[in-house]
């Protein structure tokens, strides 16, 4: 059977959800579901594995196929800034695998080289913007590089399975 969706995941706190029909075309795209918790005396926001679950199960019912990115460390980074980043990461893999949908993982180098980015800050919404023209206006602003990243991630996987189908 041909997979019917293909999920894209940017698991940041910035990051955000793409899905993909049988046809490599966008149904949607949201962003990172995020909460605010107390953490001892702060404010922080995490992500919100039910609102995932939400987003996801309708697609997650019929055959679908996700990619993840698979996230490290990174030089500078906090201490904190790391533990949020490997906990949304674990978050999501954890909801992917109780719901039983296929995952695979895929370096930012991997899927950027095959993605044919350029250098810069915007480059990846700006080939989001080149591939989904018709969704251009969701990748327009600065912030919404978790979308195109997630919607690349999500054609990554799409061509990936495509090829291998």
């Amino acid at each position: 059977m041909k997979t019917r969706f293909y999920l894209g995941i940017d698991v940041g706190l910035s990051g955000a959800i793409t899905v993909l029909d049988q046809d490599g075309k966008i149904v949607d795209i949201f962003d990172m579901p995020t909460v605010e918790v107390k953490v001892g005396k702060a404010i922080k926001r995490r992500i919100a594995p039910s609102a995932i679950v939400s987003e996801i199960e309708l697609f997650a019912r019929e055959d679908c196929h996700a990619t993840v990115e698979a996230v490290a460390a990174r030089p500078g980074q906090g201490v904190s800034s790391v533990f949020s980043f490997g906990q949304s990461f674990g978050i999501v893999s954890g909801i992917l695998a109780a719901m039983k949908v296929p995952t695979e993982y895929v370096t930012p180098t991997v899927w950027t080289k095959s993605m044919k980015l350029a250098c810069g800050k915007g480059a990846s919404r700006q080939r989001a913007m080149d591939i989904f023209p018709a969704h251009a206006h969701l990748f327009k602003r600065v912030k919404d590089d978790g979308r195109s990243d997630s919607a690349l991630i999500a054609l990554w996987g799409y061509k990936k399975s495509f090829f291998k189908d």
